[in-house]
């Protein structure tokens, strides 16, 4: 009894991970390090994860991550201390596998293999005032949403993760990391709700922006000042799904100590890894291909170094708290467990679309980067494994054609957003409003889980 008294006083405010070693050292610039390297395989498409080094030496592939100053009596500790140390049932595993298992851990209380939804905003203090697993209260942090950031992390071969209620917040929380008259630099074709957001309501808080065509690098390096303090990529693009080489342009940010941040909503982990190309931050709208149903909102950042730009970044999002709620991060999760599965899916079906349209007459052009005549198919060739469920077309005749086109889809939906199982199209130009860079007559697809077949035969239909 009086040990598990004396246990019950421990301090176990801090989820640490450490290297197994003579000492236990923290994570800290003088201890080691957990990082993650992505690697392909001899198959293109597959990826797996690996160990990395400490600075101090290699980590212990068999013990991997541990908790500091646990208390494994009580559930809630468990359900911690079972998520940081599945960890060490990881290493070398493929992306499926992560996929599956990364954040995943029966519950400890009942064996549930599905984890449960905690809902609670609030949690019990000890008696010395501590608090169970150091879960204060649901802003700063919930189980569901440090599962999900776990699992995050992992897919992305990040440091660590942060998650938000949408994919603008987690842009939102990038900008506001940044110091007053902070320079951006931004891709002219990005989604126009990203720069929307830096110009309409950073721009008065003297965020400074220029928008460039970054299928040049050549203008990225000549739009830099002395006050750029972040290159925002977005690869493929949207609408227009134009490429850019990150690690170009993440050479180009780190010249001038500037940030690289990647929108990595359209590509996913599976298909591109920004981190690994030398970017720091990977940025998701989760609502897309994470999600992968079209029934959840919410949004993340995964960065590439536990240093101070992560912690800033966390301090943003439990301060102003724009952050999921546990059902959201319990829905994404449960997406996140097929997204290697639909990613494929996606792909196969963009490109077989992709081919039959490019084919047909009443088709003026169709922009995907897996087609060999896209401008930009050796580089997503190199640093994709996979070339995305999107795709664009422009149909002859103009706006009112295009319009017309969509009217007589029976399978595909009009709807906007995009990565659900179910197929979208929609009229960019009008969606976008004015000052869209979207021709008038070009429609955005979101390719679906359908039959393949079933979606040409639709649009053969459609374009007679």
């Amino acid at each position: 009894m009086g040990r598990v008294l004396e246990r019950k006083r421990a301090t176990v405010l801090r989820r640490e991970h450490c290297w197994r070693g003579g000492d236990e050292r923290r994570n800290t610039n003088q201890g080691g390090e957990l990082t993650y390297h992505w690697m392909r395989n001899r198959k293109r498409d597959d990826l797996a994860c690996r160990w990395g080094e400490s600075p101090s030496g290699p980590a212990d592939r068999a013990g991997g991550p541990r908790i500091v100053n646990v208390r494994p009596h009580q559930s809630a500790d468990l359900f911690l201390w079972k998520h940081a140390t599945s960890a060490s049932k990881l290493p070398n595993m493929r992306i499926e596998t992560l996929a599956v298992h990364a954040g995943h851990a029966p519950d400890p209380t009942t064996g549930a293999v599905t984890p449960p939804i905690h809902l609670s905003t609030t949690f019990e203090r000890e008696v010395d005032g501590q608090y169970r697993a150091g879960l204060v209260y649901s802003r700063y942090a919930n189980p569901n949403r440090t599962a999900l950031e776990e699992c995050l992390t992992r897919l992305e071969g990040g440091a660590g993760a942060a998650c938000f209620a949408s994919g603008s917040a987690a842009t939102a929380a990038v900008l506001q990391s940044l110091e007053p008259g902070a320079h951006v630099i931004v891709p002219d074709d990005a989604y126009f709700g990203t720069v929307k957001l830096m110009r309409d309501i950073f721009g008065p808080w003297k965020l400074e922006v220029s928008v460039v065509d970054m299928t040049e690098p050549r203008c990225v390096e000549e739009a830099l000042k002395p006050s750029t303090k972040l290159i925002w990529v977005e690869t493929p693009s949207n609408p227009l799904l134009r490429v850019v080489d990150i690690a170009r342009l993440a050479t180009i940010a780190h010249s001038r100590s500037a940030l690289c941040v990647v929108d990595n909503t359209w590509a996913s982990p599976v298909l591109q890894q920004p981190l690994a190309l030398g970017a720091d931050v990977a940025m998701h709208a989760t609502t897309k291909y994470l999600g992968g149903h079209s029934d959840v909102l919410g949004g993340a950042l995964v960065w590439r170094s536990d240093n101070a730009l992560g912690q800033r970044l966390r301090a943003i999002q439990t301060s102003i708290g724009a952050v999921p709620s546990p059902f959201e991060c319990w829905l994404t999760m449960r997406g996140v467990r097929t997204l290697p599965w639909r990613m494929r899916a996606h792909s196969a079906n963009a490109m077989q679309l992709a081919q039959y349209l490019t084919k047909h007459d009443h088709i003026e052009a169709v922009h995907y980067p897996g087609l060999p005549d896209h401008p930009a198919h050796e580089i997503a060739s190199r640093q994709m494994m996979g070339f995305g469920g999107m795709l664009s077309l422009q149909v002859q005749g103009g706006r009112d054609a295009a319009m017309a086109l969509t009217g007589r889809l029976r399978i595909v939906t009009r709807a906007t957003s995009l990565g659900g199982t179910e197929s979208l199209i929609e009229h960019r130009a009008s969606v976008e409003g004015a000052g869209t860079r979207a021709p008038e007559n070009l429609l955005r697809l979101s390719v679906g889980l359908e039959h393949v077949d079933d979606l040409i035969e639709d649009f053969d239909q459609a374009l007679r």
